[in-house]
């Protein structure tokens, strides 16, 4: 998908988190803000289970960052640690359980859902594979569930390289030695009490009045740099938009979740985001636009817009395991063809883009990491109830790929939600975009309507010429 780059050749861990996801990891308290994502492959047969606990075990050795647990100061004087785990256990990540036979699709989703929204233990990594068999011939599915503050979405795909294979019987890597290398970056120790207070008393204490003496100085020095003052402005105006989502029936939310799932073509969504002058993102918007406009008329209370979100990669070639920022939109959703709405999402998509990459996720977490926890949570509830949905696409594997004998057929993400009524997310496979449709149940009432409609949707996007 063009809002992701290119898959850096091994992602890059730090031993302190960024701003960001600081922010992520404090907004956990509250399960109804959790930046937990997930990932739904569906094999053509159940796994050899000992053959993916060895490459799983490899991959710990490989990346130290999967045998890591976070480490906080008190009082968020200053960004978490990533830190050994001393108790570090495989078995607790690595779990395999079974649905009733023959389990369907429907019955997969449920307990995906479920698993997903399961908080992890704050005290071991935050990552967890979970095997599940049972599915109707002989299938079976393999969660792969991961906090962002450890990675974002295009990572996430990046560390699967450490155990898929492009055959089924490809041989395996050698065994690993002597566990996380010591001259790792992120293989660090935890701080000392010493060690932390000389990191707060050297810079690293957060200064809420100083932040906002900043603002406030810059903002208002008419000789001040005026890039600087933009920037400035633009952040304002993220963390104080108040406008109010714009559905009349996604207006209650719950800690209730379904999952969906469907695919299309992605020949269909790239020909018609070439047909109509565009990119593949906005092709894929405007899709989902259309589909979430169907729905509400379908249930008698037709809209013209609605506000969503997408996810703008912000990655370089030194950046780090999260590089992304949030842009927010006005998409059309009231009956029209499928060139308009894409013309006027197209426009709307620019323009967000521009405001996100002046107000990037870090630099308001820079900002926000000045406030208590209580505080934080109150304004992110705030800020969740802006935006209707939530969107998000990531490149994945252009051709088959193996997990421990088993040929995968399917990969459907599971983005968070993050307070807003769904999340679609988009994962390119082989000649396929899968999609993982994550909601709330108390907000999308008829889940398996809304799939329909995106299914018709992206039936009509294929079809423009």
């Amino acid at each position: 998908m063009d809002s992701v780059g290119e898959v850096p050749d091994a992602p890059q861990f730090d031993s302190r988190m960024t701003d960001a996801e600081g922010l992520m990891w404090r907004l956990d308290r509250d399960p109804a803000l959790t930046g937990t994502f997930g990932n739904l492959a569906i094999v053509d047969r159940a796994p050899d289970f000992d053959r993916l606990r060895r490459r799983l075990d490899h991959a710990c050795a490989s990346v130290p960052r999967l045998r890591q647990r976070v480490h906080s100061t008190p009082a968020n004087l200053t960004p978490p640690h990533w830190v050994e785990d001393p108790n570090f256990d495989l078995n607790f990540h690595l779990r395999r359980i079974a649905l009733p036979k023959p389990a369907t699709l429907a019955e997969l989703h449920h307990l995906a859902a479920l698993l997903v929204l399961d908080p992890f233990e704050p005290t071991r990594p935050l990552w967890q594979f979970v095997v599940i068999e049972g599915l109707r011939g002989g299938r079976a599915a393999i969660l792969q569930k991961m906090h962002h503050a450890v990675a974002d979405g295009e990572t996430g795909v990046r560390l699967t390289l450490e155990f898929v294979d492009l055959e089924r019987d490809a041989p395996e890597p050698s065994p690993a030695e002597g566990g996380t290398p010591s001259t790792d970056p992120g293989s660090t120790p935890q701080p000392s009490a010493a060690e932390a207070l000389s990191d707060v008393l050297t810079g690293g204490l957060r200064m809420p009045l100083g932040v906002l003496r900043q603002l406030r100085e810059l903002l208002s020095d008419p000789d001040g740099s005026q890039g600087a003052s933009e920037v400035l402005k633009s952040l304002l105006a993220q963390l104080t938009d108040v406008g109010k989502a714009q559905s009349p029936l996604w207006t209650k939310r719950s800690l209730r979740r379904g999952f969906e799932t469907l695919h299309t073509p992605i020949d269909g969504v790239k020909n018609a985001a070439k047909n109509l002058g565009g990119t593949v993102n906005t092709a894929f918007l405007t899709a989902v636009a259309d589909a979430a406009g169907c729905y509400h008329r379908e249930f008698g209370a037709p809209v013209d817009t609605l506000r969503a979100s997408m996810v703008v990669s912000t990655r370089t070639e030194a950046s780090g395991s999260n590089a992304f920022t949030l842009a927010r939109l006005v998409v059309p959703t009231g009956e029209m063809s499928v060139r308009e709405r894409f013309a006027t999402v197209h426009e709307q998509a620019g323009s967000a883009r521009n405001t996100s990459a002046a107000a990037s996720l870090e630099k308001l977490a820079g900002i926000a990491s000045a406030l208590p926890t209580g505080v934080l949570t109150r304004i992110a509830h705030q800020q969740s109830q802006t935006v209707d949905f939530a969107t998000s696409s990531l490149r994945g594997a252009p051709m088959p790929i193996y997990i421990a004998g088993s040929k995968v057929l399917a990969n459907y993400p599971l983005g968070p939600l993050v307070g807003v009524a769904f999340n679609l997310t988009a994962m390119s496979y082989g000649e396929s975009l899968d999609m993982g449709l994550h909601v709330d149940l108390a907000a999308v009432q008829q889940p398996a309507a809304l799939r329909r409609h995106l299914d018709q949707a992206f039936k009509r996007l294929a079809r423009t010429r």
